[in-house]
Formats: C-alpha cells, sequence, structure tokens
C-alpha cells in the first residue's frame, strides 16, 4: 500500500500556488431594484414612458397621488411635465418639493392630503398616477372617484397594487404590523384591481406584473430584522449579489420574466378617462 501511495504521489501534479482571493464587490440592493424595474418597462429615458405605456411629456399636467419618496414624480418632473403632488405625509410631500427643484419642470403643486376629498379642480390632470395606494385606503372606489374626477377626458392613469402572489407570501412572516392599518390592510387579487378600476369609469388598457426580485427581498428582509434606513444584512446582500448574477447570465432576463410571472411584488394597470362624447 505505501509503495502505491508513494507512485500516485509522484505522478501528481505540483499544486498550484493559492491567489489570493478577491472579494466580489458589493451590489447595491436598492439599484439593482431600479435596474430590475427598468426591465420591467420603468423610467423609459428613450421613450419618455413612465411605463409601458404611459408616456410623460411638456404638454402633460402629471398628477402623482402617495408621491412617496417622489421617485416616480421625478421621471416626469425631468420629462418636463407641470407636476401636482399629494400624500398624506407632510414630510414627504417637503422632501419630494426639494427634490425636484432641479428639474425643468415649469411647475410643482404640493398638498398635504388623505384625499377625501382631493383640494384639486375637476379636469385637471392629462395623467394620474397613483403607486401603492389603494391597499391603504379604508374606501377604494370613493379614493378611485377621486382620481377620475381630477382627470380631464382622455386622461392616462397608472395604478398600481402589490400582487397576491407577493402578499400571500408574505403571510405569516412578515411582521405583523405590515397587514394592519395605516399599512397594507386589503389584499387584492387581479379580477379585484381590474374590477376596481372599471367600476370607477375607465377604460383599461393594460395589466401586468413585475417584482419577483423585491417580493423575495421582503421575505428575507423580515428574517434579517433589520431596518428599512439601514438594510445592511448578509441574508440581503446575498440575495442582491445572486440576482445580479441571474441578470448578467445569458437567459437573465428571460429568468426574470418567468419568476415574474409567478411571485410578483406589484401588478399594473394602464388605464384611460373616456373622452365625453
Amino acid at each position: 500500500m505505501l509503495s502505491l501511495l508513494k507512485k500516485l504521489t509522484a505522478r501528481a501534479p505540483a499544486p498550484a500556488p493559492v491567489q489570493p482571493e478577491v472579494p466580489a464587490a458589493k451590489v447595491d440592493p436598492y439599484m439593482l431594484g431600479l435596474y430590475d424595474a427598468t426591465l420591467s418597462g420603468w423610467f423609459n429615458q428613450q421613450t419618455g414612458e413612465l411605463f409601458t405605456g404611459f408616456p410623460v411629456t411638456t404638454e402633460d399636467t402629471l398628477l402623482d397621488v402617495g408621491c412617496g419618496d417622489g421617485g416616480n414624480v421625478h421621471f416626469c418632473a425631468t420629462r418636463g411635465a407641470k407636476i401636482i403632488i399629494a400624500d398624506i405625509d407632510a414630510a414627504k410631500v417637503e422632501a419630494t418639493r426639494q427634490r425636484l427643484s432641479d428639474t425643468i419642470a415649469p411647475s410643482v403643486e404640493c398638498h398635504v392630503t388623505d384625499c377625501a376629498p382631493l383640494p384639486i379642480a375637476d379636469a385637471t390632470a392629462t395623467r394620474v398616477v397613483s403607486t401603492e395606494v389603494i391597499e391603504h385606503v379604508d374606501d377604494p372606489a370613493q379614493f378611485l372617484a377621486e382620481l377620475v374626477r381630477v382627470g380631464k377626458p382622455g386622461a392616462l392613469y397608472l395604478l398600481t397594487v402589490p400582487h397576491p402572489s407577493s402578499e400571500n407570501l408574505q403571510k405569516g412572516i412578515a411582521s405583523p404590523e405590515y397587514f394592519q392599518k395605516p399599512n397594507h390592510i386589503r389584499i387584492i387579487s387581479e379580477a379585484q384591481f381590474k374590477q376596481m378600476v372599471s367600476d370607477a369609469g375607465l377604460e383599461l388598457i393594460s395589466h401586468s406584473q413585475y417584482g419577483f426580485y423585491w417580493s423575495m427581498w421582503m421575505l428575507l428582509f423580515w428574517e434579517a430584522k433589520v431596518d428599512f434606513s439601514n438594510a445592511d444584512h448578509p441574508l440581503l446582500n446575498h440575495w442582491a449579489n445572486t440576482w445580479q448574477a441571474v441578470l448578467d447570465s445569458p437567459r437573465g432576463e428571460q429568468i426574470k420574466q418567468a419568476l415574474d410571472a409567478v411571485v410578483a411584488k406589484s401588478q399594473v394597470i394602464i388605464a384611460r378617462k373616456p373622452v365625453a362624447a
């Protein structure tokens, strides 16, 4: 046996010198999420569409209800549209106002409001945006009626709510307040969402979904038990690195589309206010 080991050892090549491991560059989860969103049709700089089928130009007056941190409306302001923002959170309205100060928007009108009613005149906006808001409000029908009232005939609407596939995934894992007022007080199915919009008097143009990346990020976020303002944790960082590798692979976008179709963070409706006869 010893003789055989000597022969095998003699034939074995000398081990290659160990190279120091270069740590992979850390992927920013939020910037990756933004890139993932652009692959889904958001923020198209070439076409000027906030989302596929929702172009914004200098001819538009755009209202963003529930503007949040102002990411969506900032894109629209850079297209030269007149801007109206509304949110129940005064701090967010002010922060968004400041964020828009370096854009070419000819005007920015701000409202701190619960939208019941909106302090905006009838038939004001040519574009109406409200993302991830309807799941929070007490009366979705009343809320949508206000959005319809302030839109001009022919106005385009971009509306989003969480997709039930992602919401149901969070059950039992998310912090209890995630499904309590003032957060998500209802889960809206695809059929319910389309019916809400149709019942409000809008014509549906498209209905789509996206955001597998964020669905998984949120699931891991609850497990990581970190704060949104400093969501730095190995679970989240590893997930971002994995998703970046997926998107960088030869069929990465195809894989993304397949997964978005199974578990999506959000569903998106583009609709139009009918033009009066």
